[in-house]
């Protein structure tokens, strides 16, 4: 799994012990590679203004590029002909775009159910999947965030519900090494709710073709920094929100505390900004979290 990912840049923490007491640049090299952050914003973010036309995916772009960010994440149902994927000639231009202002498009995301027990629907849902997978392709991105589900799953165990999701998750894992994009799990406080369930999940399926994006407002049972610390070492992707829940309140994230976790971590990759709400500018949410948690982060 992609736990291996970790155990190797673990092992190289070791090097400089092996090598002698003077490799002193080699453990630097070590923590700097342990420690390559990249920053970049989630599209939800932005949904009331996407919804309103006040904002395109090219307004996002050089929003991100103006404060800093180093990538995008573009969620598939702000295309216009989702749950169709676009044609070429807009993914393309999309992809110039980010190529001209320097930023990376680290991700996409769609909609899915496999909590729902109609077996055809779920099916359905793997090739809305593989669909996207070669659309994140043509753009570049190397991950895509798909859903456990909501659906009501009345007359079934929650362990039936899990093996048929496990096996539609190894079905897109399939798909994520024939396309090049790892489809990865966000749990989002809908099905699996406690980092045990989550990383249960992913030693199902079992695949180096099927990620993790770590959402830290969506552990909402248990101590959150505890759960995130769980979830760490299995994460391809994290999201940042402006609130964590502790006792089952919505309480402003520690930037401070996440920065230390992620220092203990052997975490290096891309870390995304989201913001939930739809009253406040989220420009301005973003542009703080970011700059609060880069603060925190760079002291550690």
């Amino acid at each position: 799994m992609n736990t291996g990912r970790r155990k190797l840049l673990k092992g190289f923490g070791l090097l400089p012990f092996a090598l002698g007491t003077n490799s002193i640049n080699l453990k630097a090299q070590h923590l700097a590679v342990r420690r390559r952050i990249r920053y970049s914003v989630n599209a939800y973010s932005f949904n009331t203004m996407f919804r309103n036309g006040q904002m395109t995916f090219f307004d996002m772009m050089d929003f991100a590029a103006d404060i800093g960010l180093d990538a995008v994440d573009l969620t598939g149902y702000y295309f216009s002909t989702y749950p169709e994927v676009p044609a070429d000639a807009e993914l393309f231009h999309l992809k110039r775009k980010a190529l001209k202002l320097g930023l990376d498009i680290s991700w996409t995301g769609i909609r899915n159910d496999f909590v729902n027990p109609d077996a055809l629907a779920r099916k359905a849902d793997s090739l809305l999947i593989k669909n996207w997978l070669t659309a994140s392709a043509k753009l570049g991105a190397p991950i895509m965030r798909i859903f456990a589900g909501t659906h009501k799953h009345e007359g079934f165990t929650r362990e039936a519900v899990k093996e048929w999701m496990v096996e539609e998750f190894k079905t897109c894992a399939k798909y994520g090494a024939e396309t090049g994009v790892l489809p990865a799990l966000q749990h989002h406080n809908d099905f699996l709710f406690t980092s045990e369930e989550i990383i249960d999940i992913l030693q199902r399926v079992n695949s180096d073709w099927f990620g993790l994006i770590l959402d830290v407002g969506s552990l909402r049972k248990y101590d959150p920094y505890a759960e995130i610390s769980k979830l760490l070492p299995f994460a391809d992707y994290i999201f940042i929100k402006e609130f964590v829940y502790i006792n089952g309140q919505a309480t402003p994230i520690d930037m401070s505390k996440m920065a230390a976790i992620l220092h203990e971590s052997d975490y290096s990759g891309y870390i995304s900004f989201e913001s939930l709400s739809q009253t406040k500018d989220p420009r301005e949410i973003v542009k703080t979290m970011y700059r609060n948690f880069k603060m925190a982060f760079e002291k550690e």
